[in-house]
């Protein structure tokens, strides 16, 4: 048990930093899909696209994808992410379609013990990126343009 707790701990640490991230991010779960663009440095863009699969009383599933104009750059990849309202934790349920095991499961050979714990953590990270860099929502990036 006592093994357990600290791992147990910061996992929940993790996934209640990214509810909050996503939930500045998608205007508080409000619509049902969100796109933007990143603002990188060297002039080079990333889509960023989140979609809400299923949304029920407590919980919402949501499809995050990024994707690069840039064919050279291998950035590109798919999350699904699910969010609990009532306990307010967001928490990666697949990664380009694989599903990470529990930590407290007998670990496979193809996946390491602690693959959900990366999954979450590279969540984390991305979502830090993206609000450093810079993004911008497509219809409001419209809106100044043609208003110039």
């Amino acid at each position: 048990m006592i093994r357990t707790l600290p791992i147990t701990s910061h996992h929940l640490t993790v996934c209640e930093a990214n509810f909050i991230r996503l939930k500045k991010l998608l205007r508080n779960f409000s619509v049902k899909e969100s796109s933007f663009e990143s603002v990188n440095p060297d002039e080079s863009s990333l889509n960023i696209n989140f979609l809400v699969l299923d949304k029920t009383k407590h919980t919402i599933i949501i499809e995050a994808k990024q994707k690069c104009d840039n064919k050279k750059l291998h950035n590109e990849f798919v999350l699904r992410i699910q969010m609990s309202l009532d306990a307010q934790l967001a928490e990666v349920i697949s990664y380009q379609g694989e599903k990470a095991l529990p930590f407290f499961m007998n670990r496979s050979k193809k996946q390491s013990y602690d693959e959900k714990l990366q999954q979450n953590r590279f969540l984390t990270e991305w979502l830090e990126t993206i609000f450093a860099t810079g993004i911008s929502n497509k219809e409001q990036l419209k809106d100044i343009l043609d208003n110039v």
